[in-house]
């Protein structure tokens, strides 16, 4: 949870007060740094997060896409077997 400026100004007299301006200095600064690179990494994080999301999306597609060739290669294969066995029953029948 972030402090409120009210609250970040407060905190900062009273550590000063007991602590010293420069001691107070230092620990805001190292908490500032902290926080700032905890942000970091959740957004590093995040748009990893994201990548993943584009890339099933990109193996979804493709999948459908072999999907609609094999059934279309299928189509053409039985439309061939077809052939070959009328061709087969008439050579039969011819004779």
């Amino acid at each position: 949870m972030y402090l409120e400026a009210k609250e970040t100004t407060r905190l900062y007299k009273l550590l000063s007060e007991k602590l010293g301006d420069d001691t107070t200095d230092a620990m805001f600064k190292y908490i500032d740094n902290k926080t700032e690179r905890s942000v970091e990494a959740t957004i590093k994080t995040l748009a990893t997060k994201e990548d993943l999301n584009n890339g099933l999306a990109n193996v979804r597609k493709e999948a459908a896409d072999n999907k609609a060739d094999t059934i279309k290669w299928m189509f053409i294969f039985w439309i061939g077997q077809i052939g070959v066995l009328l061709a087969i029953i008439l050579l039969f029948v011819k004779k």
